[in-house]
């Protein structure tokens, strides 16, 4: 009954939140509608020839994904998908006119080289990769001339069907080059589509392409087509090197989707894509990185199908590639690569350093470069700095020059408290939620995370003005007026004003290029406060009207930041099912404090800018028990939910490990059980009990009891297994594996060693994959005193440094598992060499098949054989 005896005041300010909540929520449906793609209409299979159509494309990966029976390295489809993508490209070659010369052709990439992921050095071998090609030129062309380069890959990761990574990138580009072909448009500069067969085993094809090809060096521009999800924003995460693709992207896509704040962010994110072998590590093709965002919860799972597939998304990418492919094509830019090593940096210094750029909800693209930043983005600061003396000026006797200063600062100090404490409260209600319930119960069901962590994170960017004020009334404290409304709030706007302009200027200083945010703060500040002036003139201070019109004036940058911070925070939520299973204590609370930490920043991002007007209204200690007690009631409603659904998916490894003895003789069998998330293996047997029976455990099993897998035993995921570490190993029967194997992989001397006068000595090995069919990689660890081998280039990669163990080196080898792999390694002393040698085959017996359909419908089982065995020479 006490809410409905609320004062005026408190009433007046329960109105006022529920407009601003109004507000928000409709642009929050703006934003929706954009990131899914709803105001986009895709076009039929019957459209006319000269635009792109998403059902065409839609009906590529069709096949590829459910017609063809996986595109794994070492399984059939691989090759069927080939030869699928060739025909096609045939087919529009037959149909080109007489003004286009057309190529088609397929060829096979081996080499080798060390690269480091995930912070791990590793060594990679690779045979008889395919890749496909197609060169479309006019007639007149020459085989020297600068071309753009459209690239995407066709294989897919163990398990998953692959419709969005990477079916949906072969099938915009199949669908590309038809409409190149068939729109009767002649390409001014050659158009290269590259599709490749390997960059799910660290961007193999990709690698081929740029040591080997004999167009290698004629490659001017490139476009990365890829995928972390199944559609929606199809974002330009990275670009270069220089800032001319973001650019020629920014005056060309039909639906900009690009923010330079990616790039920032992207080198620190666990993933890599073949962008980084053109522009990065085997070149310095200028290119752009294009990459689908949601629907990561079916990124790498079974759940990965054709009708995942976001309606809409294919059509926007299409229409985006054509015009930007076109503007790529007719660019004085596009050099080869002798070309743009004689260029003068100097003179084309916009072109050679990144820019700032980021797209309005796709509508429309702001691009400057880094020289126009360096000025934007350090006026606020300096406008902040400057206003005191100009306040001094305006009135010296009424406003002391230090008392101005003073009160700015303490506005700073002020709105940085809020923020901080927006981020903290969510952080701490996530962590006391996790004392009765699941971890990520908000996963399947998004926008739990949202109406949990955005109540109190508001709730603490109204507790600095609540402290302040209680504090004044209790004091008694009043201050003179700076200017013409009241001083504590001035002082409040000028401050959180100051703090953005400071964080922009800092985040320019640090060398990065997403500062655009803060900066757009800071300009929409400037006119929500004009706004609000003149509303006090008119209104008077103590309307509510007035800080109406504030919010009013800001709604502009307010729509961008639920954009931006949207697909931040959906991001993050869908990629919490990967984020590894972090040991105890620690990971039981990685995922929900991470969301709960993002989800406050983008809180402050999105609320923070209206606080300094908006907070003496809305900190009411009402609003904030009625804030307080929304989330205490959502944590409590959130508790109830399942974690996972078919649509959100927990991830699951099944590892069958087989241990020979090197020969054909299998010593150990078991089952090697990991999750890769906050919830252990406990959650999964308590929920499905089936699986609990088979494995002989019961519900009420627990970790710490159980055997663990060695980390050794997960050596075929290296380096992914490094997020591998709450696991457990089961026993399992080896029943029949000799009738379904006539020989395991087994690796030997194939002659005598080689001993030279410095003391090294050179062994000579033969790795026979044995009468496996269907695998996926070979790993090597080395360990001993390796001072080279025949990879590449002679040189190991930096050893691994294990806790309590000698350093060791890790080889990965793909390709054509029916022939042996002759190799050398070279060690400095007579001391032993080690070599444990990991096969992943994609095969599975059928009591493993069993044991995997007894998962429930929530899980995605990432299933498959491990052959581990153990040298010494």
């Amino acid at each position: 009954m006490a809410f409905w005896k609320m004062s005026s005041r408190d009433a007046t300010a329960f109105k006022f939140l529920f407009s601003i909540v109004f507000i928000y929520a409709l642009m929050s449906a703006i934003v929706y509608s954009v990131l899914h793609m709803k105001f986009i209409s895709p076009l039929p299979a019957n459209a006319p020839p000269e635009r792109f159509s998403e059902a065409r494309a839609v009906e590529h990966i069709r096949v590829l994904a459910e017609e063809i029976d996986g595109r794994q390295e070492g399984r059939p489809g691989l090759k069927e998908a080939a030869t699928y993508i060739k025909s096609q490209l045939d087919m529009v070659k037959e149909r080109a006119g007489p003004n286009l010369r057309i190529e088609v052709e397929e060829t096979q990439v081996d080499g080798s080289f060390s690269m480091m992921f995930l912070g791990h050095s590793i060594s990679l071998g690779y045979r008889n990769h395919t890749n496909i090609l197609m060169r479309i030129s006019s007639m007149n062309s020459l085989d020297t001339d600068a071309s753009v380069l459209m690239n995407a890959h066709y294989d897919s990761p163990v398990n998953s069907p692959g419709a969005g990574d990477c079916g949906s990138c072969v099938a915009s580009l199949l669908e590309l080059a038809r409409l190149v072909v068939d729109s009767g448009w002649v390409p001014p500069r050659p158009v290269i589509f590259l599709f490749n067969g390997a960059e799910e085993l660290f961007m193999l094809g990709s690698h081929g392409f740029m040591t080997k090809h004999k167009l290698k060096d004629t490659i001017g521009a490139f476009i990365n087509v890829e995928a972390s999800g199944t559609g929606g924003i199809d974002l330009v995460c990275q670009s270069g090197p220089g800032s001319w693709p973001s650019y020629v992207y920014s005056q060309a896509a039909v639906y900009p989707m690009a923010q330079s704040s990616a790039q920032d962010v992207f080198p620190v994110i666990p993933g890599d894509t073949d962008y980084r072998m053109f522009a990065e590590d085997y070149a310095d093709i200028p290119g752009l990185d294009i990459i689908f965002l949601l629907g990561g919860y079916y990124y790498h799972t079974t759940f990965d199908t054709v009708d995942r597939i976001v309606p809409g998304s294919m059509q926007a990418r299409g229409e985006n590639l054509i015009s930007v492919l076109k503007a790529f094509t007719s660019s004085s830019k596009l050099k080869v690569a002798s070309e743009r090593k004689s260029l003068d940096v100097d003179a084309n210094s916009d072109m050679v350093e990144r820019a700032v750029f980021f797209d309005y909800l796709t509508w429309f693209m702001v691009y400057y470069p880094r020289r126009v930043a360096f000025v934007l983005h350090n006026i606020p600061t300096v406008l902040f700095l400057f206003l005191p003396f100009f306040l001094y000026m305006m009135d010296p006797r009424t406003n002391p020059l230090l008392s101005i200063f003073w009160a700015f600062w303490k506005g700073v100090m002020h709105h940085f408290a809020g923020i901080l404490l927006g981020v903290i409260f969510p952080v701490l209600f996530a962590v006391i939620r996790l004392f009765f319930a699941y971890p990520m119960s908000w996963f399947a069901h998004s926008y739990l995370a949202f109406l949990m962590f955005i109540p109190c994170s508001f709730f603490g960017l109204l507790i600095p003005r609540a402290i302040s004020d209680r504090v004044s009334h209790f004091q008694g404290v009043s201050s003179k007026k700076i200017m013409k409304v009241e001083p504590s709030d001035e002082a409040r706007f000028w401050g959180a004003f100051g703090f953005y302009a400071f964080a922009t200027s800092a985040y320019f200083f640090a060398g990065l290029n997403g500062g655009f945010m803060t900066f757009v703060i800071c300009i929409s500040m400037l006119l929500g406060w004009i706004a609000f002036c003149l509303s006090v003139k008119s209104y008077g201070y103590n309307s509510i009207k007035s800080p109406m019109f504030y919010v009013i004036a800001l709604v502009p940058y307010l729509l961008y930041s639920l954009y931006f911070g949207g697909i931040l925070a959906l991001l993050l939520i869908e990629k919490t099912g990967m984020m590894g299973a972090i040991p105890p204590p620690y990971g039981f609370y990685l995922a929900d404090v991470a969301v709960a930490a993002v989800i406050g920043i983008v809180t402050g991002l999105c609320l923070g800018p209206i606080i300094p007007i908006c907070d003496r209204w809305l900190a009411k200690s009402s609003i904030l028990k009625f804030l307080l007690h929304f989330t205490v009631v959502m944590l409590a409603v959130s508790s109830q939910f399942f974690p996972y659904s078919k649509d959100a998916p927990k991830r699951v490894v099944l590892q069958h490990t087989f241990i020979s003895t090197g020969g054909n003789e299998i010593t150990g069998s078991s089952y090697d059980l990991a999750v890769i998330d906050a919830n252990s293996m406990e959650f999964v047997f308590k929920h499905a009990p089936e699986v609990a029976k088979e494995l002989h455990v019961g519900p009420s099993f627990s970790l710490g009891n159980a055997e663990v897998s060695p980390q050794e035993a997960w050596v075929a995921l290296f380096p992914i297994s490094c997020v591998i570490t709450k696991n457990g190993r089961f026993p399992a029967k080896a029943n029949n594996i000799s009738e379904r194997y006539s020989q395991f992989p087994h690796l030997r001397t194939h002659k005598p060693q080689t001993t030279f006068e410095n003391g090294t000595r050179r062994v000579h090995l033969e790795l026979s994959l044995g009468s496996l069919e269907e695998i996926w990689v070979t790993v090597l660890n080395i360990t001993g005193p390796l001072s080279g081998w025949s990879f590449a280039d002679g040189k190991p990669p930096a050893p691994e440094l294990p806790l309590g163990g000698p350093p060791s080196y890790i080889l990965r080898l793909s390709g054509n598992s029916d022939e042996k792999w002759n190799f050398w390694l070279e060690a400095s002393s007579e001391e032993e060499v080690r070599v444990d040698v990991a096969v992943l085959d994609q095969r599975l017996d059928e009591e493993t098949i069993h044991l995997k359909g007894l998962f429930p419908k929530w899980s995605d089982v990432i299933a498959y054989t491990s052959f581990l065995s153990t040298y010494f020479f």
